[in-house]
């Protein structure tokens, strides 16, 4: 029987030990790295504006779930983050998920948007589009950086219609 378990720690709990010290929230066993992800897609989105053919490196930004974000980065923990998502409450891991969910079908459809008001000649509405976008998807990003550090709240799908109505 393994120490922890002899000691009557839970999965979580022992998982609660281990990122102790690390960039994983110990509470919610999720780690801010992930959201780099989208940093990426909002600063590109918010580069359009100036520079119209950054959107082809915009097209070429694609979801990517939380474990393979981790498999591909360089950060020092990855392995950790990834065996600690197993683990996270389903208080924080759902509302979490929802949340990279509306995160992702933003941006998939704002570059699909921003991509044909260009291609239709109309540089300023996808340009307003592209600005849009990144301030919606940054404030997405907000709630899922919340939630890592312990809220439980996402935003309702009023809410995100409202974004997509641009």
């Amino acid at each position: 029987m393994p120490w922890e378990q002899s000691r009557g720690m839970n999965d979580y709990d022992i998982f609660r030990e281990k990122v102790q010290g690390r960039n994983i929230n110990p509470e919610t066993l999720l780690a801010t790295d992930y959201l780099n992800h989208f940093n990426e897609v909002i600063m590109l989105l918010e580069m359009v504006p100036d520079m119209p053919d950054i959107l082809e490196d915009c097209k070429e930004w694609r979801p990517k779930s939380y474990q393979d974000h981790f498999r591909d980065s360089s950060f020092s923990d990855k392995n950790l983050a990834i065996e600690a998502y197993e683990h996270a409450p389903a208080q924080y891991k759902i509302p979490f998920e929802e949340t990279l969910e509306q995160m992702n079908f933003i941006a998939v459809q704002s570059i699909e948007r921003v991509d044909r008001a260009l291609n239709d000649g109309e540089e300023d509405v996808a340009g307003e589009r592209a600005r849009t976008a990144s301030r919606n998807l940054q404030k997405l990003m907000d709630v899922a950086s919340s939630i890592i550090h312990g809220a439980q709240k996402t935003m309702g799908q009023s809410e995100i219609d409202a974004m997509l109505d641009l």
